[in-house]
């Protein structure tokens, strides 16, 4: 995956404000890492369960990991 970077711009009162296009590449990130941890998800559900007791993970740990909407870490 591709990081991009964003500067910050200053206010005329000194505190910090993300420039939209910083708005936009942050929401971009967030997407793509949530995309990431349903494809995980999905793909942990997958192992066996020689596999799973080989990482230390239970049938009911992926079920619950699993249950998880796309946007919760």
């Amino acid at each position: 995956m591709t990081t991009m970077t964003h500067h910050r711009t200053t206010t005329c009162h000194g505190s910090q404000s993300p420039e939209p296009e910083g708005l936009l590449i942050r929401f971009i990130d967030w997407i793509a890492d949530a995309m990431d941890r349903s494809r995980q998800r999905r793909a942990l559900a997958t192992l066996s369960d020689h596999q799973l007791h080989d990482i230390g993970l239970s049938r009911s740990d992926v079920a619950n990991e699993a249950a998880k909407p796309f946007w919760r870490v």
